[in-house]
């Protein structure tokens, strides 16, 4: 069965060439790597070559040209897939420059021995070639060694056992040349059969370092997803903090202008318990303000000081009644800090004070279709009619609620988030009602 180039086996190695040559040349084709380049031309060489015996009396014209010339191309597109496959240009500087006049000069070999035939003959071809392999050989190895001494990664290992597989085989092969083929075929096997075996091992070897470049890239790619993801999310957070503190002054500005107004009415009594309050109020602000988004259980906590507060501002006071589902976890939905502030406050300057006789706030809080409603209702004057207003003042826009806005809208990708300000006021009735829908999740 070894000493047919017909048989099973040798046909088997043949085609299996024949296939990884076409494959990577097709993936050659998708990303424009000249590793699969390099390495589907050394296969394609490769094939060439092994196919002289079965051919044999067809093409032998045409073979005695190119059968060392092939095996020279076959060995410079082998290095020039090496310096690719290895990234030599980076791991190998100096080496680099002689694998590149190794290649340079195995292309010129091939042409030479072109020559050689054409004026002198196969025989001649064969003196030269038996002159010119140890030197080869003996590059290879010197080639192997700083590759193993220099690039200190498995692939470049792996490599080099794969190459070493082959120049083993196919220098068995070429005892050949000093012991004639009777020597092999009395063992049982043809001489070339060491070079086939050699390929095929080697090209195998390959295919497997080159699934592992493969799967490190797609390592990087998703590891580089994965950091530009949290940079993206880095992004975010600044920005919210960015509103956030566009909010927060302005919140603190209206307490204490408060203050004043408690000190001035010499309202002493009211003004020490503001102030305590405020104290309070603030000491959790600060202790939130380390990250731009809490739970809901905490924004209602430091939402009811809040309130408290404008109560005692609010000339006559006004109710504020809070509807929570039962069935939402508070503790388990991330919010925006102080997302609720700025709505509740419009709710009472732009609307409730602007009111006779009782006054009221509704905060409702359900869970609909796995998304948090969160409804702001009050019986101020409407939207609408806010919106005439004419002093300078109060035609300003809402800064804290349209910044607040955009921090829920950044908190969510903009996914699934909806703010409606809707003015409810009829002949009878006046108010305005905010509903504020986000993911649960």
């Amino acid at each position: 069965m070894l000493l047919d180039f017909h048989s099973e086996i040798f046909s088997w190695i043949r085609g299996g060439l024949f296939v990884l040559f076409i494959y990577h040349f097709l993936i050659f084709f998708q990303n424009k790597s000249k590793m699969y380049l390099y390495y589907s031309l050394y296969l394609l060489a490769l094939t060439i070559y092994l196919i002289q015996p079965v051919v044999s009396g067809k093409f032998d014209g045409f073979y005695n040209y190119i059968n060392y010339a092939i095996q020279f191309l076959a060995y410079a597109a082998y290095v020039a897939f090496a310096r690719e496959l290895l990234d030599t240009r980076a791991y190998l500087i100096k080496w680099d420059k002689y694998l590149e006049i190794g290649t340079n000069v195995l292309l010129l070999l091939a042409g030479v021995f072109i020559v050689i035939q054409l004026f002198l003959g196969e025989a001649f071809q064969t003196k030269a070639f038996i002159m010119v392999v140890p030197f080869l050989t003996i590059a290879a190895l010197l080639a192997y060694y700083n590759i193993v001494k220099t690039i200190n990664d498995s692939s470049s290992y792996i490599f080099v056992a794969g190459s070493l597989i082959y120049v083993l085989l196919a220098n068995i092969s070429f005892v050949e040349v000093f012991t004639g083929p009777d020597f092999f075929t009395s063992l049982g096997v043809q001489p070339m059969f060491f070079v086939y075996l050699g390929a095929i091992l080697q090209c195998i070897i390959f295919s497997v370092i080159i699934g592992f470049i493969i799967k490190r890239i797609q390592d990087k790619s998703k590891n580089a997803e994965v950091r530009l993801a949290l940079k993206l999310k880095e992004m975010e957070e600044l920005k919210m903090t960015a509103l956030q503190s566009q909010m927060n002054p302005h919140f603190l500005f209206n307490s204490l202008n408060s203050i004043n107004n408690f000190v001035i009415k010499s309202e002493v009594e009211k003004a020490s318990d503001y102030i305590t309050k405020f104290s309070k109020l603030i000491r959790v602000i600060l202790n939130s303000s380390s990250s731009p988004t809490t739970t809901l259980s905490e924004e209602l906590s430091i939402l009811a000081l809040y309130v408290k507060l404008e109560q005692m501002r609010v000339s006559g006071g006004f109710e504020y009644i809070v509807t929570v589902d039962e069935s939402l976890d508070l503790d388990s939905i991330k919010v925006p800090t102080l997302f609720l502030q700025p709505f509740i406050e419009n709710s009472i300057w732009h609307g409730i004070m602007k009111v006779e006789g009782e006054k009221f706030i509704e905060l409702t809080i359900k869970e609909e279709n796995e998304n948090v409603i969160c409804t702001i209702l009050d019986n101020g004057i409407g939207i609408n009619k806010n919106k005439k207003v004419t002093h300078i003042s109060e035609r300003r826009k809402f800064l804290g609620a349209e910044a607040t806005e955009n921090r829920i809208r950044m908190l969510h990708q903009n996914k699934g988030v909806e703010i409606e300000t809707k003015d409810i006021s009829n002949e009878t009735t006046t108010g305005t009602k905010v509903t504020i829908t986000f993911p649960l999740k």
